[in-house]
């Protein structure tokens, strides 16, 4: 085994034995027997290497980076080079306390990344002209689907089922559009919108600057197209957006783009965040993740996520959307450099960027060639019948430019280009003579209107004032670096340094995703490396890395299993049955992929409910398409009958979806592609170490059996090729971090941390079960790699809520536990491997202590509505202030000893939630605002 897992787990070989102790098992191998059912305890069957030492891995994942080639890259089509400032790649990028924090459910904690979240639907605002703006999605084609169905929710009037597509839309669009229109019975037209009557159609989608580079005011065409009862979106770039006319002021309903180009490397396709803007009309309508400001017990202002905080988990099957992770790290890297730069900054970019256009297109249509458009921002398309000649001499002197079309030759600058790469493209076109160009920009399409004229986006401009604003954003919020966070589902696992190194090499961060394959042979060699690895560990026959989310994948799985009935003659199976347990994703993925969802329930134990099983497969025997079970389940278990549960949906003609969110407590010790699984997702952010980031990056790839192998998503470039992410390896610049957690853990290392994480989370099961009931266990009394406690009995005696210890346990220096997920009234506790003894037990002395809080409120000894858990959490102007609680300030603030050497303060209290969706209001606040919660 490698010195790498000795970092990676927590408990030392003492601790373990301790814990075994304590749980009354003599080993670790016993534990594992118990827990796991023995018709799936196939050991570890994973053909890979063992571990690699961090030097090693690091040597080898430099020397795959190198062997990428970074060209010139003038192919634009929604990805541009870009600089991060290098004060905000030092202070977010590579800093833990913005990448290994979670989403901001418990808002109080989450205070610094739920401003710099509404710093960018600001900045997003501003920039389109719109009313209101989402917290970002996961690329610019996905941003462009959920318009369109949000566009169908919101236009009932209109009875048509046609989406228009401009014609001048960029290829990667329009396939994710086709895969997402198909299922929910679309039609997709793609048509020139120029002189185009929008007779019959719901919505519009527009792109400005066009696919071509085409800038063009689209207020006429709008107009049309509202008065045929059309909705309208535009796909719009947000540099460009400092120059021109906004979508709002062209009268379009959604905007919609990618904020990829504010800092954020191209990384062969993401990550990055795209958005949604739209009008106030539509505000309750939008999809995704929206910051709203709120006011705490105070009357403080306070940010929380708004209105459809977890909605698929609430709405499930008539959820609007499937969308759980979001690209939230990566709207903060585009917020905080449109902070760093300000509307000036922006404007002077944009500017350089357009000049740089303007001479390239002067210079050549100087010597005679053709320009498809005069008008246009960074992008120029000229008409040749040398345009494949011209294409590779331009490769063959390391320059990438597009073919669009036969006869059409695409170029785009970017804030990169030098002077010295526009000389060398224009020796390409034998042009040696560079003639300058100015704006040029027509008087209708120029931007006047004023934008980011709050006061963040003109504060921090030098560099020590933006590490500063950045570091009290950090202060504010509890990540992986200051505590455990024991999220059940979630799987909070150390994120290792060496693991995110990578990631910063250019060789893997500045690779347009659309460069040629001969270009990308260090990535082509991870892909298959980390393929094949997640084969091996799943025990499937071939493996996607496209779905650049785990909901993403959901849907890419069933896509799959939908196409697979298919090409039987089998289109009428659209049953999805579901247990009642599964994560709310599940049945919104199932709609998505236009599928009717039938619920099986679950009996006492948590466990699905074979009875009910048999009878509705039975039922819907000749339409059943697809079970999706999470496994272990979602109630923290092993459930003994998974084998029978997969023959019994085979046998009536159906495939086995595996959700493989619990995957982090089956590797190298069971496979589900063979005890019965036809196909899963992976979710790499949590088994294999990828950050949460404040609630994204994720990626979700999906592994299969070999029947559904030629089913799995193809090339976004290729229409009606069932794609479901904008590049082919999705966020393929992220993917190193779980190749480098493979290459350092190996064969026996994964098994290792599985066989660990069980063990801590039996630990705390037992260590707590005298306290809080442990809601499900195996038939053997064990739990798999989380546990749920039961709040419910206490709640009747005292009053005290989950809710209400979510809060306390801030006061105590910890985020909570995952809260009524999978059932109202628990939480639930899952510790990983990477946690020592040390910090578990310190979160069980904090639950326990809460445990005798509440009982000091059974007893009467502290009022049942004034104590420290109904007033949690307690901030540090509290502390210094009056107080006026009956109870002091030491029993508030400093519970427990461990607390004086390292105390966290919330920076509010408890927040309104009511408030805040009664009082909707998603844009920034006045700096004296925040200024009275520091």
């Amino acid at each position: 085994m490698s010195d790498f897992l000795d970092r990676h787990i927590g408990p030392s070989e003492a601790d373990i034995a301790s814990m075994l102790s304590a749980i009354g098992q003599e080993s670790v191998d016993a534990v594992i027997s118990k827990t796991v059912p023995k018709s799936i305890l196939f050991g570890n069957r994973m053909d890979m290497d063992e571990g690699m030492s961090e030097r090693d891995t690091l040597a080898l994942a430099t020397e795959l980076a190198g062997q990428n080639t970074i060209a010139t890259n003038f192919i634009g089509q929604g990805y541009y080079g870009t600089l991060m400032p290098s004060v905000i790649q030092r202070n977010i990028l590579e800093n833990p306390g913005w990448y290994t924090a979670y989403t901001p459910y418990q808002a109080e904690i989450s205070q610094g990344r739920l401003e710099m979240l509404l710093n960018f639907q600001q900045m997003i605002m501003d920039l389109t002209g719109m009313d209101i703006s989402n917290a970002s999605l996961l690329d610019e084609p996905t941003a462009a689907a959920e318009a369109m169905m949000m566009a169908k929710r919101a236009n009932r009037k209109n009875k048509s089922n046609n989406f228009l597509v401009d014609s001048n839309t960029n290829p990667q669009t329009i396939t994710i559009l086709q895969t997402r229109a198909k299922p929910l019975g679309i039609e997709l037209l793609v048509e020139d919108i120029k002189g185009n009557d929008f007779a019959d159609c719901f919505a519009v989608l527009m792109q400005s600057p066009g696919t071509n580079g085409e800038v063009r005011d689209l207020s006429d065409d709008i107009a049309k197209a509202k008065a045929q009862g059309a909705l309208t979106i535009v796909a719009c770039d947000l540099l460009a957006l400092t120059l021109i006319k906004t979508p709002a002021e062209m009268g379009a309903d959604i905007a919609i783009g990618n904020s990829q180009r504010f800092g954020v490397p191209m990384g062969f396709g993401g990550p990055h965040a795209a958005f949604l803007a739209t009008r106030d009309a539509f505000k309750r309508m939008v999809p995704g993740r929206l910051i709203g400001v709120s006011q705490d017990v105070l009357g403080n202002p306070a940010m929380r996520m708004s209105l459809q905080t977890r909605e698929q988990h609430i709405r499930r099957d008539k959820a609007t959307s499937n969308i759980c992770t979001a690209q939230v790290l990566l709207a903060v890297l585009a917020a905080a450099y449109g902070i760093y730069h300000g509307a000036k900054g922006l404007k002077n970019i944009a500017t350089k960027v357009h000049l740089k256009a303007t001479t390239l297109a002067k210079s050549l249509t100087s010597v005679g060639f053709d320009l498809v458009s005069d008008a246009f921002f960074d992008t120029i398309t000229i008409n040749t019948d040398k345009a494949q000649t011209l294409f590779t001499r331009a490769q063959e002197k390391g320059i990438n430019l597009r073919l669009l079309g036969d006869n059409q030759l695409t170029i785009a600058v970017d804030e990169t280009t030098t002077d010295e790469e526009l000389s060398a493209l224009l020796l390409v076109f034998s042009i040696t003579d560079v003639a300058y160009g100015s704006v040029n920009l027509d008087a209708t399409m120029s931007r006047d209107s004023e934008y980011l004229t709050h006061p963040v986006f003109s504060l921090y401009h030098s560099e020590t004032e933006m590490m500063r604003y950045l570091k009290r954003l950090e202060n504010k919020d509890i990540a992986l670096n200051h505590s455990m966070i024991a999220l059940g589902s979630c799987t909070m696992k150390l994120n290792a340094a060496t693991q995110m190194y990578p990631i910063s090499l250019p060789g893997f961060s500045q690779l347009h995703p659309y460069a040629p394959v001969e270009q990308t042979q260090g990535y082509q060699q991870l892909f298959k490396d980390l393929a094949r690895a997640l084969a091996q560990v799943t025990g499937y026959d071939a493996v996607s890395l496209q779905p650049n989310a785990g909901s993403q994948g959901e849907f890419a799985g069933l896509l799959a299993i939908h196409a697979y009935h298919d090409s039987r003659g089998d289109s009428q199976r659209n049953i999805c049955l579901i247990p009642s347990s599964a994560h709310g994703t599940n049945p919104a993925s199932a709609v998505m992929a236009g599928m009717k969802v039938v619920i099986v329930k679950c009996d006492k134990s948590g466990n699905i409910d074979i009875d009910d099983l048999q009878q509705k497969a039975e039922k819907h025997a000749d339409n059943l398409s697809a079970i999706m079970v999470t496994y272990p389940s979602t109630h923290g278990v092993f459930e003994v009958e998974i084998k029978n549960i997969c023959d019994i949906i085979h046998a009536k003609g159906g495939q086995v979806y595996l959700d493989g969110a619990n995957l982090n407590a089956m590797v190298g010790i069971t496979r589900m592609g063979e005890f019965g699984a036809d196909v899963s997702h992976i979710n790499l952010h949590k088994t294999f170490a990828i950050p949460h980031g404040g609630g994204g990056p994720g990626m979700g790839p999906i592994g299969v059996k070999a029947h559904l192998a030629e089913f799995l998503p193809g090339d976004p470039l290729i229409k009606d090729s069932n794609a479901v992410s904008a590049a082919m390896y999705g966020s393929a610049s992220i993917l190193p971090i779980s190749w480098s957690y493979i290459k350092l853990l190996g064969k026996q290392g994964m098994q290792r941390s599985t066989e660990i994480a069980i063990v801590s989370a039996n630990y705390i099961a037992d260590e707590l079960k005298d306290y809080f009931p442990i809601l499900y266990r195996g038939n053997q009394g064990m739990v798999a790699h989380e546990c749920i406690i039961d709040i419910r009995p206490l709640k009747e005696q005292s009053g005290i809520s989950e809710e209400d210890i979510a809060k306390r346990l801030m006061d105590y220096g910890f985020h909570s536990p995952t809260m009524s997920f999978p059932v109202a009234g628990t939480l639930m506790i899952e510790p990983t491997e990477s946690e020592s003894k040390r910090e578990i037990d310190r979160f069980i002395t904090a639950m326990v202590s809460i445990h005798s809080e509440i009982q000091k409120v059974i007893s009467g000894e502290w009022d049942k509505d004034n104590n420290p858990l109904k007033n949690a959490p307690h901030t540090a102007v509290e502390m210094a202030g009056e107080w006026h609680y009956p109870y002091t300030r030491t029993d508030a603030l400093y519970p427990v000893e461990s607390l004086l050497a390292n105390k966290y303060f919330p920076p509010v209290k408890r927040i309104d939630n009511v408030y805040g969706d009664r009082n909707l209001f998603c844009s920034c606040i006045t700096t004296e605002a925040f200024e009275n919660l520091s």
